[in-house]
């Protein structure tokens, strides 16, 4: 069974950072793609960053060049470091996987079919 869960969310003022964990069991983790997608209440949920199986990342215009996505295999750990966050990135984070899915479409959830139940962020002006 396939398990993600997510920890390191919390609340962090605007321009500060947060490192966000995903722990994937259940299934062979290094040959997946992994992402990370947020929500804020009312807005639809959007990609944040991909990793596909062969390390290829994606990322979404809006955390490009703050924001980096990596993955340990040997401890099927997802993580995302967040830097100089904004109050508008406060929503609830989640981890998802997809099995032949790249980076690109992992962005826009295409075949991305497990999914963790989510870690809030708040960023405070």
């Amino acid at each position: 069974q396939v398990q993600l869960v997510e920890s390191g969310g919390g609340s962090v003022q605007a321009g500060g950072s947060l490192r966000l964990s995903c722990a994937a069991s259940g299934y062979t983790y290094s040959s997946y793609c992994m992402g990370w997608f947020r929500q804020a209440p009312g807005k639809e949920r959007e990609g944040v960053a991909a990793i596909d199986s062969d390390g290829s990342t994606r990322y979404a215009d809006s955390v490009k060049g703050r924001f980096t996505i990596s993955k340990d295999n040997d401890k099927n750990t997802l993580n995302l470091q967040m830097n100089s966050m904004k109050p508008e990135e406060t929503a609830m984070y989640y981890c998802a996987a997809g099995r032949g899915v790249t980076a690109s479409q992992s962005l826009r959830s295409i075949g991305m079919n497990y999914w963790g139940q989510g870690t809030q962020v708040t960023v405070s002006s």
